[in-house]
């Protein structure tokens, strides 16, 4: 059975809060959809649409937030959700909620990762010296 692969901090934060926040996604789709808030000529379905795959994308994302290319991609989803008020105004005040949830896990995160790290090293440092020498 092989080992499995330690998750840091930074990663396993953000993963929970893009998974959380798909869910939200979702039914900001719906709720675009019943409010029939997108711009004239754009079918109201598209706000399911729309929703359910920034909802499958952002999933998709807390599967590689180990990258920092995909903490760069959730942030990415942070800004396109807080845009997203300009069809809904309710949608920017969710992003807002999210975005500072997502820049808490990532910030605080990392500096969890880097205090782990560091004692890690002066635990290994701390085995490789002799008592009482």
């Amino acid at each position: 059975m092989t080992e499995r692969r330690r998750r840091g901090a930074a990663e396993s934060l953000a993963s929970i809060v893009l998974g959380f926040e798909s869910v939200i996604v979702f039914l900001g789709g719906l709720v675009l959809f019943g409010l029939r808030a997108l711009p004239a000529g754009i079918e109201p379905w598209w706000g399911i649409v729309v929703g359910s795959v920034l909802a499958v994308l952002m999933v998709l994302t807390a599967g590689v937030v180990r990258h920092t290319w995909g903490i760069a991609l959730g942030w990415f989803w942070q800004l396109l959700l807080v845009l997203g008020g300009l069809l809904e105004p309710t949608l920017a005040v969710v992003g807002l909620i999210f975005g500072l949830m997502y820049a808490y896990a990532t910030i605080k995160g990392a500096s969890l990762d880097r205090l782990n790290a560091q004692r890690r090293i002066d635990a290994e440092r701390a085995a490789d010296q002799p008592n009482g020498d």
